[in-house]
């Protein structure tokens, strides 16, 4: 079991020997624009013990605002190069240092309601900025599987061929962070993968935490969006950074997930008998859900190494002992796009 923050971030930086051979085939910097999100301080944390494993020297450069300046130091202290700036500031975006290999983080989801201008300024303005500033070097965007519509909860999810059609702004927004990636990938020859994700986890935050706390809190769990995808963010960071091996020109698109359709009912089933309560539901599932077929990257990488099983016995742990959280909900219940 996973009883600390230490070992948490052990598990989660901990490089695969596939990593380690694809990250030797992987000429040049890593630079990681965003890196101060949930997901960045353990990517950037993956990908140099992943270097260091391969003998390599390249480095990992990371770009962010850092308003935590701990983050900064604990980043910096890890021989990653931490450089403070607003990536939203055009002056400070272009006097970046020029790098092969960018992996795109930055982006707005939690807030969205009410500050849609600076969601669609992070989203959809700032990749053409970026795109610009790193037009020779290959880029692999964050993105989501919101860009997708609802599908048939028995059609496996949406693979890459689905048109898009997403559900709110945020999604919307994701969209056209695509749509202007794309395009300077088209313009500039600049080669790129669009990195669908959903839902990622640690045990800080994700579905599976939020599922869990219902459960043990004794709140009723809303089944509308009866469905739904997760990955193990140490996985997920993996993902991201062997992308860099197959970006193309035109945009190479990527959906990234868990294996299993995970039924939000059997899920709480599941935390009820670890934790010894019994689940409070409401509502009833919908036959439609936001779901992502990832059968395309398990073709480029394996399957992802942390299974389902472990995570929910993980989680549970996790609640039973009042392991830190992060306070960021997934939303995934979320039917309307109101983010």
């Amino acid at each position: 079991m996973i009883a600390t923050i230490a070992e948490l971030e052990e598990q989660l930086s901990k490089p695969s020997k596939r990593l380690i051979e694809d990250i030797s085939k992987i000429e040049g910097d890593i630079m990681i624009l965003g890196l101060g999100g949930k997901m960045g301080p353990t990517l950037a944390k993956l990908a140099k013990r992943a270097i260091d494993a391969a003998g390599s020297t390249k480095k990992v450069i990371g770009a962010s605002r850092f308003s935590n300046q701990n983050l900064f130091q604990e980043l910096t202290d890890y021989g990653i190069e931490c450089i403070k700036v607003d990536l939203l500031d055009d002056e400070a975006l272009m006097k970046l240092p020029k790098v092969k290999n960018v992996i795109y983080m930055a982006g707005n989801k939690f807030g969205t309601s009410g500050n849609e201008h600076f969601t669609w300024a992070m989203n959809a303005y700032l990749p053409g900025r970026v795109s610009e500033r790193y037009k020779e070097s290959k880029i692999v965007v964050f993105s989501t599987g919101n860009i997708y519509p609802f599908v048939p909860i028995d059609s496996g999810g949406a693979k890459e061929e689905v048109k898009p059609s997403p559900i709110g702004e945020y999604a919307q927004s994701c969209l056209g962070r695509e749509r202007v990636f794309e395009h300077f990938s088209v313009k500039n020859g600049t080669e790129m993968l669009l990195y669908r994700l959903n839902y990622a986890l640690d045990l800080r935050y994700g579905v599976l935490l939020e599922v869990a706390k219902a459960v043990i809190e004794q709140k009723p769990i809303n089944l509308s969006m009866g469905f739904a995808n997760v990955i193990w963010q140490g996985d997920a960071n993996e993902y991201a950074i062997r992308s860099l091996l197959h970006c193309e020109s035109p945009a190479r698109k990527l959906n990234v997930t868990g294996p299993e359709t995970i039924s939000i009912q059997w899920l709480a089933e599941e935390f009820g008998k670890l934790l010894k309560v019994e689940p409070i539901f409401e509502n009833k599932p919908a036959e439609t859900a936001l779901l992502n077929n990832s059968n395309g990257a398990y073709s480029l990488f394996g399957n992802p190494r942390t299974s389902l099983q472990d995570m929910i016995k993980w989680t549970a742990n996790w609640v039973k002992i009042g392991g830190e959280q992060l306070g960021k909900p997934t939303h995934f219940q979320e039917r309307k796009g109101d983010f």
